[in-house]
């Protein structure tokens, strides 16, 4: 892990926001988003700071990221002839996202139902927000999985 290459890792983070700007766009699933808080548009806006969520959110991305990375490299690893390990095969984008797809549905939707039920928040916005970690964590571990 000591030649671990940032770039794939940079542009991972980058996923969440890419993802998260079109699904959550009013035309997409946006919409129905806010309908499952109740709230419109401009209740949203108010008082909300673009700038702080966006750099948190990428911070979280990049942690997301490296460990998404971490866990493809150690579930990679093998034994050589010489009974070194090793850190090898099978990097592909269908590999990574099934990885990616068993993170969101095994880590993130049970954080997410857990924490939508105590906050009261409706099936519809869990089961909402379950879908875009969905996307966007299949397409974070693809992407990282084919560039190794």
């Amino acid at each position: 892990m000591e030649d671990m290459n940032f770039l794939p890792i940079i542009v991972a983070a980058l996923i969440p926001s890419i993802v998260g700007f079109i699904y959550y766009h009013p035309k997409v699933v946006g919409g129905a988003w806010m309908d499952s808080l109740g709230k419109t548009e401009a209740e949203l806006r108010d008082g909300f700071n673009m700038p702080v969520a966006m750099v948190a959110s990428l911070i979280g991305a990049f942690l997301m990221a490296f460990l998404i990375n971490v866990l493809l490299e150690t579930g990679h690893k093998d034994l050589n002839e010489a009974g070194e390990l090793v850190f090898a095969s099978f990097h592909t984008f269908k590999h990574g996202a099934f990885h990616g797809l068993f993170y969101a549905l095994l880590f993130a939707a049970p954080i997410l139902v857990s924490g939508g039920l105590f906050e009261r928040k409706s099936w519809k916005n869990i089961l909402i927000n379950i879908g875009y970690w969905v996307i966007t964590l299949s397409l974070m571990g693809g992407l990282l999985d084919a560039w190794n």
